[in-house]
């Protein structure tokens, strides 16, 4: 299954059953384009795996998908640092390097899909920590992660599988 995200922030797949889905989502605030740097606020153009998914299992239940699941712990961030060896990996906190933490307060990351962007062989300063998750109010645009309400990131999540595909067009 491919699911197809364009820059009018709409997101789109057909289900195991045939039904299309055609949904908003948030953006990066540069919106979609070549990614070049770290920080840059930009969603990645490209066709890119889904590798996991990553549950707060203590605020969401497990979803029904065909991806792996991992917990999210109080010791889990992400490396965000160009300079360091885990760059745009899983970490566990505290660490000296600059990170992101996964378990958060908000609810944006009660469930997180892990983008096979900058993941394989990593470009350090190439941009790290591209996800699908849970949008904030109002769609407002991410960092350059794709952003879907609850809701539609658990039904997504149910055509999804180690053969899916995350399309990024502009």
């Amino acid at each position: 299954m491919n699911i197809y995200v364009n820059s009018s922030a709409m997101l789109t797949w057909t289900d195991i059953l045939g039904t299309y889905h055609s949904v908003p989502c948030a953006l990066g605030y540069s919106g979609i384009a070549i990614k070049k740097n770290e920080g840059d606020g930009i969603t990645p153009v490209g066709s890119f795996a889904l590798l996991n998914v990553m549950v707060r299992n203590d605020r969401q239940a497990l979803p029904n998908t065909g991806l792996s699941i991992s917990a999210i712990s109080r010791n889990d961030g992400w490396c965000d640092d160009p300079a360091s060896p885990d760059y745009n990996n899983l970490v566990r906190l505290p660490y000296n390097g600059s990170h992101e933490k996964l378990y958060r307060d908000d609810g944006l990351y009660d469930i997180i899909v892990d983008v096979d962007y900058n993941r394989t062989a990593s470009i350090p300063g190439k941009g790290s920590a591209i996800f699908i998750h849970v949008a904030q109010p109002a769609y407002q645009p991410t960092k350059g992660c794709i952003a879907l309400t609850l809701t539609d990131l658990l039904e997504l999540l149910k055509s999804c599988d180690e053969n899916t595909r995350l399309i990024i067009n502009p």
